[in-house]
């Protein structure tokens, strides 16, 4: 989605149709970036610090310079008011920048996409795509980069294009031994009675700032959480599956492969947690 507005670091709100990195930046030659996407709530930047947090970690792993917290925050709310939206997703790249002067920083502002209510209520369709890493291996090779948001995003677009193809709305990624991992674009979770389970971070998933708050909501919704390493079965099996993410919040998924979940409705969890997110998502700054 094309951007309302956009701030660069050292020149402040740009016209979004402006150029704003070079072609030898290494975000565009290498791939070398870092980014995150964050929803603005009544105008309010939520969980700001976690996201600077988790970026801060994705660009030491990527070897890119410290972030600068100040710049970056002061940045994303010179382009939130820009935009002139309550309702958004702000969208942070740090990036490697042109070799010897120092990193790039970019924030952007995009509309909540308007299908994202349509799509919480008649629920997902997705498949089940193998993505083709050992999950132990994965996590013992710091070079494959298991947990970085990095924008080298090519792959989890390619499944989601790959799941659109085959009639479905998202894609599952699954280790090579079965595991389930996350959502291209999401974590995963799924209820059985008033258990909710959602793989481990040692399966190498995205720490997702969505998750987190999830976990913790999660007992006050009355849900017991479990974490750990578990296959697609155990997913075609459950009573409801979701997927979290920061724009999309909480969206319940109704068909898995073609297998329908549940009565093939969102249900009564994902409607519990969405509603626990959004109360403290409207409470807190």
């Amino acid at each position: 989605m094309r951007p309302v507005a956009v701030a660069v670091l050292g020149r402040g709100v740009v016209d979004p149709d402006t150029p704003v990195i070079t072609a030898d930046d290494a975000a565009l030659a290498r791939g070398l970036a870092a980014f995150e996407t964050i929803r603005v709530y009544e105008g309010r930047i939520f969980a700001l610090d976690e996201h600077l947090d988790r970026l801060r970690a994705s660009a030491e792993r990527l070897g890119l310079p410290d972030v600068d917290r100040t710049d970056l925050e002061e940045l994303a709310r010179q382009a939130l008011a820009a935009s002139g939206l309550t309702e958004a997703g702000v969208r942070l790249y740090w990036t490697g920048g042109r070799e010897g002067a120092g990193a790039t920083a970019i924030a952007t502002v995009t509309p909540v996409p308007p299908d994202t209510e349509v799509l919480r209520a008649r629920g997902l369709r997705v498949v089940s795509l193998e993505l083709g890493i050992d999950r132990e291996v994965r996590m013992r090779a710091p070079w494959l980069l298991a947990g970085v948001k990095s924008t080298s995003y090519a792959i989890h677009v390619a499944a989601v294009a790959e799941a659109v193809r085959r009639g479905a709305d998202d894609a599952l990624l699954l280790a090579t031994d079965g595991t389930v991992l996350e959502g291209a674009m999401s974590n995963v979770w799924w209820l059985r009675g008033d258990v909710l389970r959602t793989p481990g971070l040692e399966t190498g998933i995205l720490a997702g700032v969505t998750r987190a708050h999830l976990l913790r909501l999660a007992p006050g919704a009355g849900l017991r959480v479990e974490e750990g390493a578990w296959s697609l079965d155990e997913v075609l099996g459950a009573d409801e599956v979701v997927l979290s993410s920061s724009v999309r919040e909480v969206v319940g998924v109704i068909d898995v492969d073609g297998r329908t979940i549940g009565d093939g409705r969102p249900g009564p969890g994902a409607r519990a947690l969405q509603a626990a997110l959004r109360a403290e998502a409207t409470q807190v700054g």
